[in-house]
């Protein structure tokens, strides 16, 4: 498939069906996606692929300490303390189509916590993907991991896989490290979401909107 194609194509799948993973195919998407550039070749990532009775384990710990109220404390603050726009509106939008496609009214908060612990069972998909960092590397490698990230999601979908990039599966950093005996003072990142998608669910089918190229673009001649 066109590199176009794959990046047209990948979107933030929730819904996945049961069907597993080989462990042979997710090598084969790491071992693409490890070409990624990184700044002096650092090559910053740490993966953790988490399957079957681990994952129920960390997925029953995230969703015991939201359920009882504790606080969430990631390694980094991913989004601005104070939302301007244009970005507010742009999230606002994100989370009400979300919403709608669930059928999930915006004054049903049950259902609103209900649909937001899923991501903490990484919307149970077969594969829960975690990503780290040594403590001491800075905000290029941030960049790094990100590239990284973009060459996995896309060897995935050229397999035939859905992902979803997770930002709240590193909201609770002491309970997953303290299960994955990694040191405390790496760095979480992010998670994802891998499996193979069910093409029927409601919540797969929306698209997010993107701006043109004309509006965060400025030419120089």
């Amino acid at each position: 498939m066109k590199i176009e194609d794959l990046i047209k194509q990948r979107h933030s799948t929730r819904a996945f069906i049961d069907k597993p993973v080989s462990e042979t195919i997710i090598h084969e998407i790491l071992d693409i996606a490890r070409y990624a550039p990184s700044g002096a070749n650092t090559q910053p990532w740490q993966v953790a692929v988490i399957t079957g009775k681990t994952k129920q384990q960390i997925s029953d710990s995230l969703v015991e300490a939201f359920q009882s109220g504790i606080k969430s404390k990631p390694d980094y603050a991913y989004y601005p303390e104070n939302w301007r726009s244009p970005y507010i509106e742009r999230r606002r939008a994100c989370g009400l189509q979300l919403y709608q496609s669930l059928n999930i009214d915006r004054k049903d908060k049950l259902a609103q916590q209900q649909q937001w612990e899923a991501n903490y069972r990484a919307f149970d998909a077969p594969v829960m993907l975690l990503f780290f960092m040594d403590a001491e590397m800075q905000t290029g490698s941030f960049l790094d991991l990100g590239m990284f990230l973009q060459n996995l999601m896309l060897a995935a979908q050229n397999k035939g896989l859905a992902t979803c990039p997770q930002a709240a599966l590193a909201e609770y950093t002491e309970q997953i490290k303290a299960i994955l005996h990694y040191p405390a003072d790496t760095i979480l990142v992010c998670g994802m979401a891998l499996g193979y998608e069910d093409v029927d669910a409601a919540v797969n089918q929306y698209r997010t909107d993107r701006e043109t190229v004309a509006t965060f673009t400025r030419f120089f001649t």
